[in-house]
C-alpha cells in the first residue's frame, strides 16, 4: 500500500473519529435531566414507576420535590447508579423510560413568561399555596400564588416558577417539610386563578404572618393589603 493511500486512510479515520466525538458531545448536551424543581409528564412517569416499585410513597403530581428526589436516590443506590437524586439518561434507562421520549430535559418551567408547562406549573404552585396558606381564606390562597408569579416578573427574583419557589430560604415550607404534605383541593383552584391573572395582593412580592414572623426586616416592607393572617407587601 502506497504512503499516499495510507495517509488518506488515516485522514479519513481521524475525520470519522472527530465526527463521532462531535455527535457524542451533542447527544450529551441534549441529554434529558430531571431534578428538584422539574415538572411535567416525564416527572409523572418517573414518580409512577418509583411508586409501583415501592421506592416512592408521595403523590404522583408531576412535581419533582424532596420526596421524589429521595426516592430517586434510593432507586439509584439499589441499582448501582450514582445516587445524586437527578434523573439523567442512565437512570431513565434503569427505570425503563426511553431518553428523549418526553421532548428533552426539563429544569422546570420554560418560556419568556416564566411559566410555560401549565400542567406542571399548576401542580407546583398548588403545592406551594397549600403549604404556605393552608387554612387561609380562598382569596388569601390566591394572593400567595400571585406573589410567586409577581416575583417571576420582578428583577430582584429568578424568572421561572420553579426557581422562585426553590430559591433558598424564600419559603419556609420548603425547609420544614410542609411542602411535601398532601395538597388541599382549594389550592389547585387558587393556583389556577392566580395563573389566570387574579391578583388579590395587588402586585405584592412579599407576605408574612405577623404572629409568627421573626425577621425585623419584613416589617419595613410597605403594606399593600391584609388578607386573613397574612400581610402582603411591596
Amino acid at each position: 500500500m502506497s504512503k499516499e493511500r495510507k495517509k488518506l486512510i488515516l485522514a479519513l479515520a481521524v475525520i470519522f473519529a472527530v465526527n463521532i466525538f462531535i455527535i457524542a458531545l451533542a447527544q450529551y448536551a441534549s441529554a434529558d435531566l430531571y431534578k428538584k424543581g422539574s415538572s411535567g409528564a416525564a416527572v409523572t412517569e418517573i414518580q409512577t414507576r418509583l411508586k409501583n416499585w415501592g421506592y416512592y410513597d408521595g403523590p404522583v403530581d408531576g412535581v419533582y420535590g424532596s420526596k421524589t428526589e429521595s426516592a430517586v436516590k434510593f432507586f439509584q443506590r439499589k441499582n448501582g447508579l450514582s445516587a445524586d437524586g437527578q434523573v439523567g439518561d442512565l437512570t431513565l434507562a434503569a427505570l425503563g423510560i426511553t431518553p428523549g421520549s418526553f421532548g428533552g430535559s426539563s429544569g422546570g418551567s420554560s418560556g419568556g413568561s416564566g411559566y410555560g408547562n401549565q400542567s406542571g406549573d399548576l401542580n407546583l404552585l398548588a403545592r406551594l399555596i397549600s403549604a404556605e396558606a393552608r387554612g387561609e381564606p380562598y382569596e388569601g390562597q390566591v394572593a400567595v400564588g400571585a406573589v410567586v408569579l409577581n416575583r417571576i416578573k420582578h428583577p430582584s427574583f429568578p424568572n421561572s416558577l420553579s426557581e422562585v419557589i426553590y430559591q433558598p430560604w424564600a419559603f419556609t415550607c420548603i425547609n420544614d417539610g410542609q411542602f411535601d404534605q398532601p395538597v388541599a383541593e382549594s389550592a389547585y383552584r387558587a393556583a389556577q386563578d392566580a395563573l389566570n391573572g387574579w391578583d388579590p395582593s395587588y402586585g405584592a412580592i412579599y407576605y408574612f404572618n405577623p404572629n409568627t414572623a421573626t425577621s425585623g426586616w419584613i416589617w419595613s416592607r410597605p403594606l399593600i393589603v391584609e388578607i386573613g393572617k397574612h400581610r402582603f407587601c411591596s
